[in-house]
């Protein structure tokens, strides 16, 4: 007799898929603005803005994933700080170019749909978006049991968002002599994993605690990378502020430089500033050069913004975050 194959022998389950997206809707829900006019299950996200505030409204968007900070919640089965990750890192990406959000979309493929892990996944996707104000209106889950190996996965997002055209910050207005602010962060966020898990793995667990380090080596690499929204959003429209650059993958100098008028050179004082103690532990162990640590991590700045000399102190001296420190670490030349 005939061996009958089926999509679920081959390793893709549709019933589960639609269980699961069954079992989200309160999350998904919870997130929506009264812009969103669409139902969980559609094949499309319906949102109707209104740019009624907006003289000339530009729509902004990015897609972006967690990378290889998966292999460390893999390790320790905690997945609900990947989707806040995720969520928080493109909302960063548009807010520094001075946009709101608007709605976000995931994207969530495994080898075997774990129905717990995707809806941790998803309960981060969902506590985030309420966080930054975004609707969470759709997102794709799925099984691909030849590229990913077992209950593996990998995230990817979007969010798209508005400024008005009159409003974009890109740095286009900044002066030779305008200063580099710093405002702090709380770990790696979401770029450098592979050197870090490279270096940290090879002599600890993630749940080993080692004494430069006040909690455990899998909490410290899984602290969520923080949204600087509320931030960027208080100082946008300060006087005297040119613009803003998220530090993710290239470290300070590399995306800093992107918001920078041809001509002119960011020149930082690295000396103004202590590296948190997770980077100061993964150049020790790995013997790490400061040159690569510069390149690769953004070693306690998530945050920088070009602003006048002029106005340097006014903004540091109002600035409020009740979480996150703001100082000088550079110039313009």
């Amino acid at each position: 007799m005939t061996k009958k194959t089926t999509y679920k022998s081959s390793g893709v389950d549709i019933e589960a898929g639609n269980a699961f997206v069954g079992s989200i809707g309160k999350l998904i829900s919870e997130t929506h603005r009264p812009e969103v006019i669409s139902d969980i299950g559609g094949f499309g996200g319906l949102f109707q803005p209104d740019f009624s505030s907006y003289e000339k409204p530009v729509l902004v968007s990015s897609v972006d994933g967690v990378g290889t900070k998966l292999i460390v919640a893999f390790k320790t089965g905690i997945y609900d700080t990947v989707g806040q990750d995720l969520v928080n890192h493109c909302v960063n990406d548009i807010a520094v170019c001075g946009a709101e959000p608007l709605f976000f979309l995931d994207y969530f493929s495994t080898g075997k749909l774990n129905k717990k892990t995707a809806f941790d996944v998803v309960k981060g996707f969902s506590l985030a978006c309420r966080q930054n104000g975004c609707a969470l209106i759709g997102g794709e889950t799925a099984e691909m049991p030849d590229i990913y190996s077992g209950e593996d996965f990998d995230l990817a997002g979007t969010v798209v968002g508005v400024v008005d055209r009159d409003r974009i910050l890109d740095g286009s207005h900044t002066k030779k002599g305008d200063i580099v602010l710093g405002v702090t962060g709380n770990g790696l966020h979401t770029n450098g994993y592979s050197l870090a898990r490279s270096v940290l793995f090879e002599k600890y667990t993630v749940d080993d605690v080692p004494p430069e380090l006040e909690m455990s080596i899998g909490e410290s690499l899984l602290q969520i990378h923080p949204s600087y929204l509320k931030i960027i959003r208080s100082l946008k429209t300060r006087e005297g502020v040119r613009g803003f650059a998220h530090i993710t993958g290239g470290g300070i100098e590399g995306n800093s430089r992107r918001i920078l008028p041809d001509g002119m050179e960011l020149q930082i004082n690295w000396n103004n500033w202590e590296w948190p103690a997770i980077f100061k532990l993964i150049h020790k162990v790995g013997n790490v050069p400061v040159e690569d640590m510069r390149k690769t991590f953004n070693l306690g700045i998530g945050l920088t913004v070009v602003v006048s000399a002029d106005d340097k102190d006014d903004i540091i001296s109002n600035f409020s975050s009740g979480v996150f420190d703001i100082f000088e670490i550079g110039k313009i030349v």
